[in-house]
C-alpha cells in the first residue's frame, strides 16, 4: 500500500521518519507541504483519518501560533484549519498517511502504530 509522508524537509522528526521508513525498507513518498500546499479538501480528509480536529493539530510552538494564541482560541475549528492553510508553519508535522488511515508521527516512532 502506498505510504505518503507529508513533511517539512529541515524538520529533525521529519528526518528521523524517513531514516526509520528507510531502515524498515519501505518504500514511500514525500511531499513537502510548503512547496506542495494542502487543500483544505486535503487537510479535512487527514484530519478525520487521524481522528483529530485542527486544534489539536496546531503547532503551538510556533512564533505565530505565538502571537496569534488569544485569537486562535476564540476561533471555530473551521476557522482554524483556514489558518492552518494559510499558514503551513502551523501544522503539526510530520504526517503519515496509508490508506485510509493517517497519524501524526510524532515522535516518530509512532509510525509502528500503522503497522500494528
Amino acid at each position: 500500500m502506498k505510504i505518503t509522508v507529508y513533511e517539512k524537509p529541515t524538520c529533525t522528526t521529519c528526518k528521523n521518519l524517513s531514516k526509520i521508513l528507510i531502515e524498515m525498507g519501505i518504500d514511500f513518498d514525500k511531499i513537502n507541504y510548503f512547496i506542495e500546499s494542502f487543500s483544505k479538501t486535503k487537510l479535512k480528509s487527514l484530519l478525520k483519518k487521524m481522528n483529530m480536529k485542527p486544534s489539536e493539530l496546531i503547532r503551538e510552538n510556533e512564533e505565530l501560533y505565538k502571537k496569534l494564541k488569544d485569537e486562535v482560541q476564540k476561533m471555530s475549528e473551521n476557522e482554524i484549519l483556514d489558518l492552518m492553510i494559510e499558514n503551513p508553519e502551523l501544522i503539526q508535522r510530520p504526517i503519515v498517511e496509508i490508506g485510509d488511515r493517517a497519524i501524526l508521527a510524532r515522535p516518530a516512532e509512532r509510525l509502528k502504530e500503522l503497522f500494528d
